[in-house]
Formats: C-alpha cells, structure tokens, sequence
C-alpha cells in the first residue's frame, strides 16, 4: 500500500486549493467574456444582414428603373418590330452598353431569346432560353439566373407597341448583374465580414480563401438561409467563424443565399489575451500556495518527521534512535509518551526472547528425543538379541541389518536437521542433466521393497541442463517421491514427473493419484517437524527440500491438492558455474 506523507497531502491539498480557485476564475470568467463576445458577434451578424438587404433593395429599385427606362426606348420598340434575330442582336450592342449592364437579354412575344449579351462567356443563349421560361411561368418580374458558375440577378420588362396601357406586346427585356468576386468584396465591405453567395448549396463566389472555401462542402452544420435559424460557429482552415445565411430567392425557385461569416477568433482576441493574464496570475497563486506549503509542513510536521523515522527506527530494532521533543504542543507530548512506550517495549521484547528461546529449545529436545527414541530402543532391543551366542546364523542377519536401519534413521535425522539449520548455501555445482538426479531418485525410492509396484513416468519437454548440485537435486527429488509413495495406494499408485524447460530455467512436476495433503497441515507443509499419519516421520523432509531448492534460487509450492491427488511445482533457474561460488 502506497503511503502519502503529511507534508505531501498539506502541499499537493494547497495546490489543489489554488489551482481550482484560479481554473474556476478562470473557466467563469472565460465563459461570460465568451457569452458576451458571441453576442456582440450575433448582433454585428444581424447589422451586416440588415445593412446588406438595404443596399440590395436600393440596387433592385434602381435596376428596375434602368429596366423600364430602356423598355421605353422608341429605338429599342423599332428594334423589335423587326422580329429578325441577327438583326436585333447586332443592334441591341449599343443599347447594351448604354444599359451598362453585366447582362442583356432581349426575348419576342413568344419567350424566345433573340438577343443576348454578357459581360462573362460562358452563359449560354440555352441556358437564358430555360431561365427565362422558368422566370416567365412564375410570373416573376425578378430572378436569379445560373449558368456553369454564373450568377446572375435579372429584371425583367415587358416591351410595348404604343402605350403600356392596351399596347401589344412586342417582347421582354432582361437587364441584370452578375454575383462576381467585385459584388462579393463590395458586399464584404459593407457587411465587414467574409461572405459567400450560394447556389442550390454550390458556392458561386466567396471572399473566404480556398482552403477555407474548400472546407465548406464538409460542414453538415453550414446555415442554410432559414431565418428561424440561430448563427451557428464553423471551423474552416484552423480558424473559428460565426456564420448566419440569409435566403435571397423566392420559395419554389432554386435556393440562392448570402452567408456572412465572421472570425469568432480575431473578435475574441481580447479573450486570449485575458486568458493569459488570468493563467499567469493563477500560476503565481499556485507558486505563492506551493511556498506556503513548505512554511506549513516545516512548522508542523518537521516533529512528526522525526517521530515517524523512530518509529521506522523501531520497526528495524534500533531502539536507541533519538527523539528529541522540539516543542511543548501535543506532538511533543506524542514523542515523550512513544520513547517511554519503546523503553517498555524493548523491555518486554527482551523477556519474550528469554522465554521463547527456552520454549525453542524445549521443543527441539522433545521433537529430536521422540524421533530418536524409537531407533535407540530398536538398537538396544536387537543389541541385546544378538549377544545370545546360540541365535541362528540367519536371525543374527536380520538383526544386524535392523541395527543398521536404525542407525540410517538416526543419521537421516541428525543429516536432515543439521542441513535445516545451515544458514548459508552450501552447493558444489556442475553441468549436468536434472534428469540425472531424478532418474538416481527414483532407483533409490523404488529399492524399497514396499514401492517397487509404484509406476513412476517421467516426460520431458526442451533441454534439461544447466549448472546445478546434482547431489543436493537427489536429495529433494527422493523426499518428495517417498512422500508421494507413502500417499499413494500400493497396488494402483502412480506418480507422473514431467519436465519442462521454461524461459529463465527449468519446471518440474511431481503428480499423484493419492488422497491429497490432509487439510490441518496443508498451510504449514514446509514448514519443519510438520508431519501427519506417520509413525517414523520426522517433519524435515520438505522443510530440507524446499532449503535446498532455494539455495539454487528456485521455488517450489503445491500446484494442487484433493482428492484426485497433489502435484508439487518446481521452478529451478540453469544458474551458472560463478553464482554458487560467490554466494557460498
């Protein structure tokens, strides 16, 4: 568990403290000033609509004047009666420059186009035939015209032969201006904001840059002219831009539309720049919270400081550390009552250590003169037998070879707890297969006559070598092969090995069919004079085998255990030939 000292939560709590005073100013601050600047920009939005549909509406009524006025021509009426196509384009040239128009169209009584001229190629006389079709079915005396990237505003007048008033009609003249790029910076001008003109959603003309300009086919959000709709904030080539549309065609008719569009970014410049100030003076409140901390913690917890490492101190056994109360205050109390607590402890310690190193030693004298009683007894009961001098020759083997037995016990016991106690690694390493020393195992356990019948398998997987004590290795292979042969049934016992080279060594298996470790010992296997159900056990043998796989700087555990049998987990580094040594 990770601990957080007392001086790091009284700084890291003030520099939170600061640092959310300061993000709150800021982030309230920036949020009214941005409030406050999306308005100013809504309303210069509406302005820039309301000043640009004046200026529209002066230039229409003028338009439609010119139109009426070159209607009313008695050479434009002479013009016309001729009803000759050629003749009446060639001759309406001078009238179009005299009209100073981008767009002059002269149509007969049936809708026909017979003349046109414009200031653009690129609007084609078909393209003007159906637009004016269009314009004259809706009765429109007014109309946008679109051709290949053309716009156009066209009015349009009815050409009379005599008065207007009962005359007949000889044709209609159209007189319009193109949307270009001179229109869209004079609009721009006038509405001081970039604009665009739109055509059923193309882009006809713009004032953006054409990498702004390109990003507009993307925007789904892009104002569509609605004037229910709010001005909504665009993102094109880096830079944020409120936009609002206004919709300048009639409904039923292709969708033309203006959109004006401001920088959101160049309007809240000063919002950048207060947000500069307001970051920098929250850093310096972080800075003066930070500074204020370390004054705090070296007041306050500079004693508790001291405190704690004699507590550390403690916990390592030094229980001569200093403590030196530096102030009358509860914390200087704290310390005066901790150094008497630790004279008492280091006291009592001291009397438990007395009382349980003779509990220690009472213990090993009772375990050690259990487990020797019982061969002591055998060797003195057979002594006594075989000083019969009329004992058959046969009667006097067995009991020698009972003697001997007894003796290998003893000195089994005596050679188990005398490696138990070894502090140190004590390993004469060589290269050499681990097959080796299980293979020396498993011949020693099964020279027993009680588990001859016992099927032990082994399997391997990988190499086996590496650089081990190949002495020690038997050793704890045959402690935990005569324990699985004592668990296991005699007549269908079987106990599997299966070796496995891993990434940083060697694994190794030990299974069996037997009943499993029994319950009250399972937590304390390893543990030494742990033993269960055994008459001649003495409670080392896996205390001594996990030692020694230990000093090869391995590990072993129960995979395991139940009914179906228990399975040892081996797991032994290759080593190398100095690492022993240099422990040893």
């Amino acid at each position: 568990m990770t601990t957080v000292r007392l001086r790091t939560k009284l700084i890291l709590s003030l520099i939170f403290i600061s640092s959310g005073l300061a993000t709150a100013s800021v982030v309230i601050v920036h949020h009214e000033v941005q409030r406050r600047a999306q308005a100013d920009i809504d309303e210069a939005l509406r302005n820039s609509v309301v000043t640009f549909q004046n200026f529209q509406r002066e230039r229409e009524v003028t338009l439609t004047r010119s139109a009426g006025l070159l209607a009313d021509l008695p050479i434009l009426r002479a013009l016309m009666t001729t009803e000759h196509a050629a003749t009446i384009q060639d001759g309406s040239t001078d009238l179009w420059l005299l009209a100073k128009s981008d767009l002059f169209l002269l149509a007969d009584r049936e809708g026909r186009v017979v003349a046109l001229h414009t200031s653009a190629e690129g609007f084609s006389p078909e393209a003007a035939q159906v637009a004016l079709r269009r314009s004259l079915q809706s009765s429109m005396d007014s109309d946008w015209w679109f051709d290949k990237g053309h716009l156009y505003r066209v009015f349009l007048k009815p050409i009379y032969f005599g008065p207007s008033m009962g005359g007949s009609t000889l044709g209609v003249l159209g007189v319009g201006y193109q949307v270009n790029s001179s229109v869209a910076e004079e609009v721009s001008q006038i509405a001081s904001s970039k604009v665009a003109f739109r055509y059923d959603g193309n882009v006809v003309v713009t004032t953006l840059t054409p990498n702004q300009q390109a990003q507009i086919i993307t925007q789904r959000d892009f104002p569509s002219g609605d004037n229910t709709q709010a001005p909504r904030i665009l993102q094109l080539a880096g830079e944020q831009f409120l936009a609002t549309s206004v919709k300048l065609s009639l409904p039923g008719n292709p969708v033309v539309s203006l959109t004006v569009l401001k920088s959101y970014d160049q309007a809240t410049i000063f919002l950048r720049n207060l947000n500069r100030w307001m970051l920098g003076i929250g850093r310096s409140a972080i800075l003066v919270g930070i500074g204020l901390a370390f004054f705090l913690s070296h007041t306050f917890t500079r004693p508790l400081d001291n405190l704690v490492s004699g507590v550390h101190a403690l916990q390592k056994g030094d229980y001569g550390y200093p403590l030196l109360p530096q102030s009358g205050d509860e914390v200087g109390e704290l310390t005066q009552a901790f150094s008497k607590m630790r004279d008492g402890i280091q006291k009592t310690q001291n009397e438990l250590l007395h009382a349980e190193r003779l509990a220690t030693m009472g213990q090993m004298a009772s375990a050690i003169s259990h487990d020797l009683r019982h061969p002591l007894t055998a060797i003195l009961a057979y002594a006594e037998f075989l000083s019969e001098t009329k004992l058959p020759e046969q009667q006097r083997k067995d009991f020698y070879e009972e003697i001997r037995q007894a003796v290998n016990r003893m000195a089994d016991l005596i050679g188990s707890m005398l490696e138990f106690a070894k502090t140190r690694q004590n390993l004469n390493p060589v290269y050499c297969s681990i097959e080796d020393s299980i293979r020396r195992a498993i011949q020693s356990v099964q020279a027993k006559t009680e588990f001859r019948h016992i099927a032990i398998t082994t399997w391997h997987d990988g190499h086996c070598e590496g650089w081990f004590d190949p002495v020690k290795l038997e050793r704890v292979f045959h402690n935990l092969l005569m324990n699985a042969c004592e668990a296991v049934p005699p007549e269908t016992g079987m106990i599997e090995i299966r070796i496995r080279q891993i990434s940083d060594g060697i694994e190794v298996k030990i299974a069996d069919n037997g009943p499993g470790i029994p319950q009250p010992i399972v937590e304390t296997i390893f543990a030494p004079f742990v033993s269960y159900g055994k008459e001649n056990g003495t409670g080392l043998g896996l205390a001594v085998a996990r030692k020694m796989v230990q000093d090869h700087g391995g590990n072993i555990c129960v995979e395991r255990t139940g009914h179906e049998g228990t399975v040892f987990l081996l797991t032994i580094p290759i080593g190398h030939p100095l690492e022993p040594s240099t422990k040893s």
